[in-house]
């Protein structure tokens, strides 16, 4: 079975409504980054970064799955292994059918207490948000399961270990030019097949053969798999 790894980052989720963080009428553009998402603003002002969350989460939680994220989860029954990697705090792509997915930066509808940067919790739909005060089985204060700037990436280690195994590598909605997308290409097979679908420009740090595929997601899905069924057939 050949396995397919997606490293998926914000522009993924657009057509499902949920914005970029940067760029125009990104979620940065109405609150400054490093006062509401970085261990130094968590450790001043718990409470607005919690509220931030919470409002975060309340707005976006009912956003659906796009064609893109089911297109994804489509190859599951095409004989593909398909394993996605991917920035996104949502959970749309387990919403829209992929069964492995490996989160870089934590899960909106999960919450975690300082105790462990790695056990998390399940946030109940009916009652979403983390207020001060919550906290976890062992009394200790919970807060949003983000991994904020400054913050190291748990999940960084095994994803590199995911990329190293991967037939076909498809980079979608995230810069090539940034971390931690950019680095993880890097421990791509040399005889990978690796694709980047996106409607601007892209870089291409390391030198590697990379399809670009000129569409946004669900269009440039459709696409790929286009492309992989004529290369199989």
């Amino acid at each position: 079975m050949n396995r397919i790894v997606f490293l998926t980052g914000a522009g993924m989720s657009v057509e499902s409504g949920i914005p970029t963080f940067r760029g125009g009428d990104g979620l940065w553009d109405h609150e400054p980054v490093m006062e509401v998402c970085s261990d130094v603003a968590w450790q001043r002002d718990p409470k607005r970064v919690n509220d931030f969350f919470n409002r975060l989460r309340r707005k976006y939680m009912n956003a659906e799955p796009n064609e893109g994220h089911r297109l994804i989860a489509s190859l599951q029954d095409k004989g593909w292994d398909v394993q996605v990697i991917t920035q996104n705090i949502d959970n749309l792509h387990e919403r829209g059918g992929a069964r492995n997915v490996l989160h870089l930066h934590g899960e909106m509808m999960r919450s975690r207490s300082m105790r462990s940067e790695t056990v998390s919790y399940p946030i109940d739909p009916e009652n979403p948000d983390i207020n001060m005060g919550d906290k976890d089985p062992y009394g200790y204060q919970l807060r949003p399961f983000i991994v904020f700037f400054g913050e190291s990436v748990p999940n960084l280690s095994p994803a590199t270990e995911i990329v190293r195994t991967a037939d076909v590598v498809v980079v979608i909605g995230t810069s090539l030019a940034v971390y931690p997308a950019a680095s993880l290409l890097a421990y791509a097979p040399r005889n990978a097949r690796i694709f980047d679908i996106d409607p601007a420009d892209v870089s291409n740090p390391y030198g590697q053969t990379i399809t670009h595929i000129r569409q946004g997601a669900s269009r440039g899905m459709k696409t790929l798999i286009g492309m992989l069924e004529n290369s199989n057939g």
